[in-house]
């Protein structure tokens, strides 16, 4: 399968820099996204740029760049991810191997090192409260909610997933095609959630594969801050969801 890179900027030259070298020799093109007009001062030969005229939000962007891209698998990646060596090689042989494997994720890890739970159960109506709401501070996410981060699993061989966190994605193109791709009504948060339940109950699976390693910068801004303009996105975002799939509000825990 001839795999195709689409990176969405947001004006962040550096981290773009890495993104995209680390990305030129995994893949067999390079589509880069830029969010803001003029966001992008220099490219990788070969690489093509793609401007918005306004700002959109990320699963426009990625839309925008599948179109404009050849490849019959997509990575679908922020600049803050950076790909080691062989994870673009190890996403595509799981699904090459699997016919009805419509995403791949990698293992994510701080820059540091430390990894970062990025395999998650898709989420559930009080977990969602406690993570988003001011209840954080008494209930402590990560340990009232261990099954959904998968706090207890640390699988060294490719396992299925409900969902994969959206800052690096190895996506197949049919998929993408037949279910009309990243829902563009998300403006940041939620996107990926959507896009891996809609591809559960479309019959495509979603897998994990741990030999695949992106670093990811993560500023989690939302975990650390109410009322910004990236929570009110976030909120919109979960209500978006939860419009659409409604049978969640049913999986409380």
């Amino acid at each position: 399968m001839r795999v195709s890179a689409v990176v969405v900027s947001h004006g962040q030259p550096a981290e773009l820099s890495r993104c995209l070298a680390a990305l030129t020799p995994q893949a067999d093109e390079l589509v880069v996204v830029a969010n803001l007009p003029g966001s992008v001062a220099e490219l990788p030969e070969g690489a093509r740029l793609l401007e918005s005229e306004r700002p959109r939000g990320y699963g426009a962007n990625v839309n925008a760049g599948v179109a404009a891209a050849t490849g019959e698998a997509i990575v679908a990646a922020n600049p803050d991810a950076i790909a080691l060596p062989g994870t673009v090689a190890a996403l595509l042989a799981v699904m090459e191997a699997r016919p009805r494997c419509g995403i791949a994720g990698p293992q994510l890890v701080y820059p540091g090192g430390e990894w970062q739970p990025s395999r998650r159960r898709f989420p559930t109506l009080l977990g969602t409260l406690v993570r988003r709401t001011p209840l954080r501070w008494i209930f402590d996410p990560k340990r009232v909610q261990r099954r959904h981060y998968l706090l207890d699993e640390r699988p060294t061989e490719p396992v299925q997933a409900d969902w994969m966190l959206g800052a690096f994605l190895l996506l197949r193109r049919e998929m993408l095609a037949e279910m009309g791709g990243f829902d563009e009504g998300f403006r940041l948060y939620g996107e990926d959630i959507d896009l891996c339940y809609r591809a559960a109950k479309a019959g495509w699976e979603r897998w994990y594969v741990p030999a695949a390693i992106v670093e990811h910068g993560y500023a989690a801004e939302i975990d650390r801050r109410f009322l910004t303009r990236r929570t009110l996105w976030h909120l919109r975002g979960m209500l978006r969801f939860v419009r659409k799939h409604p049978e969640r509000l049913r999986a409380l825990i």
